[in-house]
């Protein structure tokens, strides 16, 4: 099992843009229902910060988050997007308590 923590800020015009493909990305995860993956994206209260959290737990290690077609869309215009690009890290969980309670 791996998870990666991701945060990055978008351009201040761009932020409700980004929610909208990261809302399309849960959309089309809860149609497809991928085995292995937990995954959840929080948008700060500055409203351009975000951070996406995601576990994968697959037998080949394969994400399925790279099958979706609403993450390669959310994916292609990050560059034009993001004013701080994906600060990108592994992450081992400590401890947590509730966590399904939060989405």
């Amino acid at each position: 099992m791996s998870t990666t923590v991701v945060r990055y800020t978008t351009n201040p015009d761009r932020g409700d843009e980004n929610q909208n493909l990261v809302e399309a990305v849960f959309a089309e995860l809860a149609a497809e229902r991928p085995e292995g993956l937990r995954y959840i994206t929080f948008r700060l209260d500055d409203g351009v910060t975000f951070v996406h959290i995601a576990t994968v737990d697959t037998p080949d290690a394969s994400n399925p988050l790279t099958e979706v077609a609403a993450f390669d869309a959310f994916q292609s215009g990050i560059p034009e997007r993001f004013e701080q690009p994906p600060m990108v890290m592994g992450a081992h969980v400590v401890g947590s308590y509730g966590l399904d309670s939060l989405a």
